[in-house]
């Protein structure tokens, strides 16, 4: 069926999913009244309910727990498969800064920045292929076949000394590890909340940013002790036991299904919707703007002539800042709007580049409140924009849609960290480019979220998204 710019895609329209007395928060889509094929779904005064009669073999009608041991239990274990996985994303200015001073020492800021391009890259890009299967075959089995490979590649870091060493453990290897992991753990905490489906992904993803604080202090410590090689070791035991007790907290909700080829591959069909291709692009810019800081700012500091306990320090501070910034916006943008909170957090992390991080210099005042800040807002961004592509879709079908929006994300973290190597090269070191650029893409992002509400809203005026 052929999708207009303001109506949802026809997947919103069915399915096994029954979700009694909801009401919408203020940015849920706006659905004009219609009946078709069994399904009834009115809009009155920002209040809808929603009735998706079952269409499949089974006949049974899903409803959200919003709670309880089980469902709760599931969050933790996200939180343990992310703290294990998404700590070394969140972490990679600790690495890149190190490789650069050290084994890599020599070699151009681009060419290293392309082993942590691909690393990024790869996450997103096998996603295309991971969100399918999670929703063929759930996340136990993706999950736990990602952490034995996350130990994996960390154990073989240890032996890396040239440069296509560390872009085949780290770049293609860990690239591969996290993507198994990544979508499933957030995938999976919505199909057990839809009201409470911003805090509960929030509390889940802060999981990374507590690894990403972590990680950084014991590894900075762990490499002038014990050297490299024990020291990526010791991380890759942790994760061996955050990954074994996730994938025993971690249950499927829904009965596996066939996986068949045409499931696998990505439904671009979806982007005919104006607010997911909309929203896909804002990502794009996002990530672009994120990951920018995440693996400069360590970097940074040591050329204005910063200790290394303080310029490691700031990557912790970062990830600091991103647990709070994760669960609380959830929180609100559960009772104001997930998109509405989405667009104030890209908002701010603009703020923050242009008015803490451009203008910093040597500066540890600013430089420690700039990656507090940028931390809580860049959080929010994180755990927030899989909760707004989830609702343009169905249940059931989140993982496919997740991960087709991030085949246009994956561009952008592929060639953000070598953007801003190259923009290091062209300014001789100078920092200011590479910060105007990050600057720039959370414009670009924060224009196209807006873009994406209103379809989704189907206003007419710009001004009355919020």
């Amino acid at each position: 069926m052929s999708l207009s710019a303001n109506k949802p895609p026809t997947d919103l329209q069915s399915g096994p999913i029954k979700v009694e007395n909801s009401r919408q928060t203020k940015d849920e889509l706006r659905l004009p009244e219609e009946s078709e094929n069994g399904t009834t779904i009115s809009t009155r005064n920002e209040e809808a309910k929603i009735h998706r009669h079952s269409d499949d073999e089974s006949g049974l009608d899903v409803t959200y727990p919003e709670g309880g041991c089980i469902a709760w239990a599931v969050v933790a274990g996200s939180w343990l498969a992310l703290f294990g996985s998404m700590s070394f994303m969140n972490s990679v200015g600790t690495f890149q800064a190190y490789l650069m001073h050290n084994q890599l020492k020599g070699l151009s800021s681009t060419a290293i920045g392309w082993i942590f391009g691909v690393y990024t890259g790869l996450t997103f890009l096998l996603g295309v292929q991971v969100g399918p299967i999670f929703d063929a075959t759930g996340p136990r089995q993706l999950i736990g076949v990602g952490g034995l490979t996350t130990v994996l590649y960390l154990v073989l870091l240890g032996q890396c000394s040239e440069y296509w060493h560390f872009m085949l453990v780290f770049g293609v290897l860990g690239g591969f590890s996290l993507s198994l992991v990544f979508s499933p753990a957030i995938s999976i905490v919505a199909h057990y909340f839809h009201k409470r489906r911003g805090l509960a992904t929030g509390i889940a993803s802060s999981g990374g940013a507590a690894g990403g604080i972590v990680f950084p202090l014991m590894l900075q410590r762990l490499f002038s002790t014990i050297g490299f090689v024990w020291a990526v070791r010791v991380a890759a035991l942790v994760c061996a036991i955050t990954f074994t007790t996730a994938v025993f907290l971690i249950r499927p909700r829904f009965p596996q299904k066939p996986l068949i080829l045409s499931s696998v591959r990505p439904k671009f069909s979806v982007f005919r919707n104006g607010a997911l291709a909309f929203t896909s692009l804002s990502v794009f810019f996002l990530e672009w703007g994120l990951f920018i800081p995440f693996s400069y700012l360590t970097s940074y500091a040591l050329d204005h002539q910063q200790s290394s306990e303080f310029s490691y320090m700031l990557m912790s501070l970062i990830n600091a800042g991103g647990i709070f910034g994760r669960w609380i916006p959830g929180f609100y943008a559960d009772r104001f709007g997930r998109f509405n909170i989405l667009i104030l957090a890209i908002l701010g992390c603009g703020v923050c580049n242009a008015c803490f991080w451009l203008p910093a210099e040597s500066s540890q005042s600013l430089m420690i409140f700039y990656a507090l800040a940028f931390g809580f807002f860049s959080g929010s961004t994180v755990s927030l924009a899989p909760v707004c592509v989830g609702q343009l879709c169905k249940i059931e079908a989140y993982g496919r849609y997740y991960a087709t929006a991030y085949v246009v994300v994956s561009a952008s973290t592929f060639t953000a960290t070598p953007i801003g190597g190259e923009l290091l090269q062209i300014t001789s070191g100078k920092y200011w480019a590479l910060i105007i650029f990050t600057i720039a893409s959370y414009a670009a992002s924060f224009i196209c979220l807006i873009m994406a509400k209103r379809i989704a809203c189907g206003k007419k005026s710009i001004w009355t998204i919020f």
